[in-house]
């Protein structure tokens, strides 16, 4: 019985450790773009990594900040460790330029990512 007590501590220390730390990636609060499609894939997704840009052009990856030198560097580690169908989801602020999230894209091309996509809101149903 103590066996089976102290590998459910393991589990729920687990969870709630990986809970936290997923909830890491989306806690900048950011105003997203609106598309007017969007679509989820219902198939086993691919391993992402969160690139979140603010409005003023800084990023954070995996909740913290990095600079964008570094960024090339990172995806490489990334995909060596997780393999070439890594995906890059890059939440960036509506009022981010352009000039802050292409880095992001010539990154992840250094890095062999094909993968990209953009976290948005869904425009609402009229």
């Amino acid at each position: 019985m103590t066996p089976m007590i102290d590998v459910v501590f393991l589990l729920i220390i687990f969870f709630l450790v990986s809970s936290h730390l997923a909830k890491q990636e989306n806690q900048v609060e950011l105003s997203l773009p609106i598309a007017a499609s969007s679509a989820d894939d219902p198939n086993q997704p691919p391993p992402r990594v969160t690139i979140n840009v603010t409005a003023d052009g800084k990023y954070s990856l995996a909740g913290r900040p990095i600079a964008v030198d570094r960024l090339a560097g990172r995806f490489a580690d990334v995909v060596a460790k997780e393999g070439k169908d890594l995906e890059v989801r890059i939440r960036g602020s509506r009022l981010a330029p352009y000039s802050a999230v292409e880095p992001i894209m010539l990154a992840c091309t250094k890095s062999g990512i094909w993968n990209v996509t953009y976290a948005v809101f869904r425009e609402p149903q009229r």
